[in-house]
């Protein structure tokens, strides 16, 4: 039975990519920082692993308790509204802690295994943002660009040893715990000379019209994970993919 293990599964994408891959038939391990066995109900038999994708310590126990993993999923990821102006630097650093260096140390971890077996797969999940970058997200939008780019030449380089590194991209979902994952105070990130530019902005995204749902992202993974055509990227959710076309 093939093994995955799922980064942020807590909530959204992670938690509906976890219960998507065991109705496969998959051995699932749903890690977060703050594990709860109360997201599956016993007669699952999905493994929950407490992981902080920020903690070296928490990603080597993770990994090791883990045993063989055949699929990675870096799902795990915080987000941060507001203007570029008024947002400080701390705040920035956070989100790249856990979006691109939280990544990174993940797949770095998983990748001795891989090499040595000659098989397995790592599933990076981005952001439509990399497609058209929206206002008020920049520190979010350079962190997923950067995985964007890590993954391109990932691919490159672990595709010689039979592993496989793939992107997943989801659409605006207006559901997803998106800034609230990272403690930021959003109100405080947009000054008043920023208020009649984002009032419209934010009533745009209060819009439920062609959003992603968590479905979508789960099935886009299960075709990264599974098509060996070579393909990079994977669009999730309507707009998401309207953006992908265009692009």
């Amino acid at each position: 039975m093939n093994t995955i293990l799922i980064t942020g599964c807590s909530s959204g994408y992670g938690l509906e990519t976890a219960r998507h891959f065991h109705r496969q038939g998959w051995n699932v391990i749903a890690t977060m920082r703050r594990p709860r066995s109360d997201l599956f109900s016993a007669a699952d038999r999905i493994r929950i692993l407490p992981l902080d994708v920020t903690d070296p310590e928490s990603i080597a126990e993770a990994v090791a308790a883990a045993g063989p993993i055949d699929v990675l999923v870096n799902n795990a990821g915080i987000g941060v509204v507001g203007a570029f102006e008024a947002t400080p630097m701390a705040h920035i650093r956070k989100v790249f802690e856990t979006n691109t260096f939280g990544t990174m140390a993940m797949t770095q971890a998983v990748i001795p295994q891989m090499r040595a077996r000659r098989s397995g797969a790592i599933v990076n999940v981005t952001s439509s943002v990399t497609l058209a970058p929206m206002p008020l997200a920049a520190a979010y939008t350079a962190s997923k660009q950067a995985i964007e780019g890590f993954t391109g030449s990932l691919s490159h380089e672990l595709g010689a040893f039979g592993v496989r590194v793939r992107l997943v991209e989801p659409g605006y979902a207006p559901t997803t715990r998106f800034a609230a994952n990272a403690d930021i105070d959003v109100t405080a990130l947009i000054p008043e000379a920023y208020a009649g530019f984002a009032a419209p902005i934010f009533e745009a995204y209060a819009q439920p019209a062609m959003t992603t749902k968590e479905s979508d992202v789960a099935e886009a993974v299960w075709r990264a994970v599974n098509d060996t055509t070579g393909e990079l990227r994977y669009a999730a959710g309507d707009d998401a993919v309207a953006l992908a076309q265009a692009s």
